[in-house]
Order: structure tokens, then sequence, then C-alpha cells
């Protein structure tokens, strides 16, 4: 059986604007471009679409871009780390925010459009980006265009559950994504909290993303089993977070049938030993999206694999607002 035919994804997060896709690593050339490539291997893995991640102003009018191009689609925003942005811009804040504004409203149509604001959040993890209030202006700022636009959130949480949940309660968002006060919940994804943080962000009416940064331990495996189906998501954050040998989900990936695990996890080459169609070891890509599922579906034995698939294609339509044509 076809694994295009029979299983459906849609990755909710992938950098696609890092070089590293183009070949570049660290600033260094070391093969040609192999973007095309990459595409063409995330749909041979069943990869119908891709939400393309912005993570500054720069960064989500080149996501906006590449989304038009290649008939993806993108989210618009500031992660925490790049808050200081705001600050720095020539005109002040509120010329940086007014920027993010105008993206918005003209890119909320047609192909490649920008569907979740964000990447936004909170990360105390790296502070030394940008300082805890800076970020906390910054999220604050990023959760009004959500209201504005009634757009779900592409967020980012790291080590700052307690402000994280306390300015989405002060923001208007504590109780079903908002949508009283005209958001559209959310994601918070690469989730790697726990159980309980979980559940309190559930029950907010925000969905939970998983990739391969969520799969590291038992204990992460533990709050993935535990995720209420009508509220996952899945993504690969490529070119990072990758399913390595040394994880606890490297159990459920070893159960992968042959086919399957050729197209999620196709053989690859040292980027100095570049081979045109192979995919480079250590970059993380979207065929692995398709890893991901399977130990999801391991976790949740009495869920045949593609309803599973299914189950979260659905939920990724529905929050985000996309054309089932256009990704099926």
């Amino acid at each position: 059986m076809s694994v295009t035919k029979a299983y459906r994804f849609i990755d909710i997060g992938v950098n696609l604007t890092d070089p590293v896709f183009r070949g570049i690593y660290h600033g260094r050339k070391k093969h040609e471009d192999d973007f095309l490539a990459i595409l063409e291997r995330s749909r041979a893995a069943g990869v119908k679409s891709m939400i393309v991640t912005g993570g500054s102003l720069s960064e989500s009018t080149e996501a906006l871009k590449l989304a038009e191009k290649h008939g993806l689609y993108a989210t618009i925003g500031c992660h925490p780390t790049r808050s200081s942005e705001f600050d720095k811009h020539p005109e002040g804040p509120l010329a940086y925010l007014d920027a993010l504004d105008k993206l918005l409203a003209s890119n909320g149509q047609g192909k490649g459009r920008g569907v979740a604001i964000g990447e936004c959040g909170l990360d105390y993890d790296r502070t030394h980006f940008a300082a805890k209030d800076v970020q906390q202006k910054a999220f604050r700022l990023q959760l009004g265009l959500a209201k504005k636009y009634h757009m779900p959130l592409f967020l980012h949480s790291r080590a700052a559950h307690q402000d994280f949940v306390q300015i989405l309660r002060e923001e208007g968002l504590g109780e079903n994504g908002g949508q009283a006060n005209g958001a559209k919940g959310g994601v918070v994804h690469s989730f790697t909290g726990t159980s309980e943080e979980m559940e309190e962000l559930m029950n907010m009416g925000f969905h939970i993303g998983f990739n391969g940064c969520s799969l590291k331990t038992d204990d992460n495996l533990r709050v993935v089993k535990g995720v209420r189906l009508d509220k996952l998501l899945l993504e690969t954050d490529a070119p990072w977070c990758s399913m390595t040998t040394t994880q606890a989900s490297r159990a459920h990936i070893d159960t992968l049938p042959a086919d399957l695990r050729a197209q999620f996890f196709p053989s690859t080459t040292k980027p100095e030993s570049f081979v045109h169609g192979k995919p480079t070891k250590g970059r993380n890509e979207p065929t692995a999206i398709g890893g991901v599922a399977w130990v999801v579906h391991k976790l949740h034995p009495d869920i045949p694999f593609e309803n599973i698939t299914e189950m979260i294609y659905k939920n990724t339509v529905d929050l985000f607002g996309l054309e089932i044509n256009a990704t099926a």
C-alpha cells in the first residue's frame, strides 16, 4: 500500500527559512541547495502541507514568500528570544508591532497565507537573548493581534509555565482559547512540560504540539500518552528536534514497518559527502513527522495508525482553518 494514499500529515511547525535547507551550515556552504528535494521527500512521506514558522518580522516575511511560492502556510510573529527586536526597531516597539499587523492584514487570504500568530510566548531558559520583562511585553502585544484578527496562536513556553498561563488569562485567553474575546485558541508547540501543565493548557482551550524533542525521555512519553486526542497536533520543528537512537522514543521507532521507516527516515549522508536526493545527517526534515505520529500511535495502541493520523489531520485543518482541498 502506498504511504501517500494511506496516511496524511500536516507539519504545523517547520523552520524552512533556516539556511541549512539551502546547504548552508553555520554560515558555511557545505553542499548544493536541495530545498526542492526536501519538499519532494516530504510529499512522498505523506506530508500534504506545512506551516512555515515565522520567528521575527523579517523571518515572517520570508516564511510568507516561501509559503506562497510552494503552496504552504505560514505563521507571523516574534519568538520570545527575539523579543528585543521590538525595542530595537528604529521607530520603537509599536512600529515593530504595526509592521507585524500589516503583514497579517495583507496576507490573510489566498495561497501562502498566514494562519497563526507566532511563534510567540516565553522562554526563561534563554533570558540572555531577551530579559523576562521584555519577553512578557512582546507576548502581550502579540496576543492583542490574535484577538484583533481572530487567529490561532503558535505558542512557545520554556521554563515559564506560571507566567505563561497568567499572561494568557490576564489577556482574556484563559477559557475556551479566548474565543469570547476574539481569539481562537492555538497550540503550545514543541511541548516538553509536565502532565499537569498540559492538562491546564488543554482546559484553557489550547492544543498541544509534539515533535521529536517531546519524546526524548520516559517522562515525556508518559505526558504524550495522557494528551486528549482532540487537542493533539504534530510537527517536526525541522531542522531541529531530530529523533535519535538515544531517546526513549527509539524503542517505538524500531517497530516501524520497513516501508514506512524508509519513507519517514530515509538513509542519510554527511553534509560533506552530500549526495543529491538524499537527506543529510543531523538535519531533521518534515518526513519525520510520520515517525512522531508512529510513536503517538504506539502510546495509544488501541487506535489504528491510520485512524490516529486522520484524527490529528482533522484537528490541524480545523484549528488553522486550512483548505481541505489544498492539503488533501
